[in-house]
């Protein structure tokens, strides 16, 4: 009887260290869930996020082109931190015009003294306007600084704009 007593307690204490074991997956898998939810709900909120129009926006500075391609010469990472993602309006004329396959128009101005360039983007709202811009237009662009990238091999710094628009 001692024996058969012996297991019984020994079962029961199985039992209850396997339902708290229980309880701390339970627990676990309930966190990850939760965590699981949050994650998708700020992916969807950062996918769906919309900029306001870069038309109605204040720009934090107004440039000319040759001037502000300089500022990446000595050291395109300052200008890199200094722009980031601010509205600029930029000064110069035009030295090309491209029809992107993406329903978009990219508006190059080259500095002719060092092959320097500014790449601005315009989609959607602005294709219109940016349709009836040619070469050798002097325009006055509004758009968000991306980033400048100087090309080792090439010897060329290359700005970014992205949302750009026609400022008048």
């Amino acid at each position: 009887m001692f024996k058969h007593c012996t297991f019984v307690a020994v079962l029961k204490v199985y039992k209850m260290e396997k339902a708290k074991s229980k309880g701390w997956l339970k627990k676990i898998l309930i966190a990850g869930g939760i965590l699981l939810v949050a994650g998708a709900a700020i992916a969807w909120y950062l996918f769906n996020l919309k900029f306001d129009d870069t038309k109605t926006v204040k720009a934090d500075y107004t440039v000319n082109a040759a001037a502000f391609l300089n500022e990446f010469k000595p050291d395109d990472s300052t200008a890199n931190v200094k722009y980031k993602d601010k509205i600029i309006v930029v000064n110069g004329r035009v030295s090309e015009t491209e029809a992107a396959a993406d329903a978009s128009i990219n508006i190059k101005i080259t500095d002719t003294l060092t092959d320097n360039y500014i790449i601005f983007s315009f989609q959607d709202q602005s294709l219109n306007e940016a349709k009836k811009i040619k070469a050798g237009d002097s325009v006055s662009i509004k758009g968000s600084f991306s980033d400048g990238v100087y090309s080792d091999i090439l010897e060329v710094m290359t700005v970014n704009f992205k949302r750009c628009t026609l400022d008048k």
